[in-house]
């Protein structure tokens, strides 16, 4: 594995923690506004609709998707 991927790997769990936990600032902070695939952004955002969380969730549906 390369340093890229574990650094994306690592980033997206730490994401992954930070919707269930309800932690906005935290979600604003480890998301970089780069396209993200469509099936990563979708487990996200159901994560996010478990939690009944909007404004984690406007976040979410922001993010640009890879083509």
């Amino acid at each position: 594995m390369t340093e890229q991927n574990e650094h994306s790997i690592a980033n997206f769990a730490a994401l992954k923690t930070a919707i269930v936990n309800a932690e906005e600032e935290s979600v604003k902070a480890l998301l970089t506004k780069q396209p993200m695939q469509d099936l990563e952004k979708g487990y996200l955002i159901d994560l996010a609709k478990l939690n009944s969380n909007q404004a984690i969730l406007k976040l979410l549906e922001d993010i640009p998707v890879k083509k």
